[in-house]
């Protein structure tokens, strides 16, 4: 009896462990006081991703209103790319195929060639993976506006080199953001293994929200 209660309560611990867990937070971070009641408190801000606006493949504005609410999942890639991006899009179909109309989850892959991946282009490029409707955005814009926020946001390098495969280069990250607009975990899109612990981290994450 007593080794039944003891297993009990081992499982009933991890059970715990597991629904409490929390993810860290990236990004920069600033002390901010404020006094309540005579006293001072010490906040911290954490960097967030900031106010945007793009054109998805339908040829529609996407804004961070857009993605109000939602947890999301952001990656740089373009069309005509010989290299990584076929195989992060392949990993990150497993996402998209686990969350399929869950209304708390979105995509958003922001293609690098601002010259060539207009919104048709995406359009035809979505349609071929089989995405339906707008869960998983496929996003263009100018080429100041797209390289500003995947590197002083997203954290993401990405650049234009004419000796680069396909003409450009950058990181295959996958990088989880929660409905504060702060990072939460970034992944190797190319990495079967990183796909799996981004799908665990976005049940960790959406757990945090229906605790609260």
């Amino acid at each position: 009896m007593e080794r039944y209660i003891l297993i009990l309560l081992i499982v009933l611990l991890a059970s715990c462990s597991k629904v409490n867990k929390t993810l860290p937070i990236y990004g920069e971070r600033q002390a901010v006081e404020r006094i309540v009641d005579g006293k001072t408190i010490v906040d911290t801000i954490y960097q967030t991703i900031p106010s945007f606006s793009f054109l998805n493949q339908d040829s529609l504005p996407v804004t961070e209103k857009t993605l109000a609410d939602k947890i999301y999942v952001a990656d740089f890639f373009f069309t005509s790319c010989p290299t990584i991006c076929p195989v992060m899009h392949r990993n990150l179909m497993k996402v998209y195929e686990k969350y399929k109309g869950h209304p708390d989850v979105k995509l958003v892959s922001h293609t690098i060639d601002y010259k060539y991946d207009v919104p048709s282009r995406l359009k035809k490029y979505a349609d071929k993976m089989g995405v339906e409707g707008t869960q998983w955005e496929f996003l263009w814009g100018t080429k100041e506006s797209i390289y500003t926020i995947a590197q002083n946001s997203y954290l993401v390098s990405v650049n234009e080199d004419k000796n680069g495969p396909g003409g450009y280069v950058h990181q295959g990250f996958l990088v989880l953001v929660d409905k504060e607009k702060r990072i939460r975990g970034a992944y190797d899109g190319t990495s079967e293994e990183e796909t799996e612990k981004l799908l665990t981290d976005m049940d960790i994450l959406l757990n945090e929200y229906k605790n609260k």
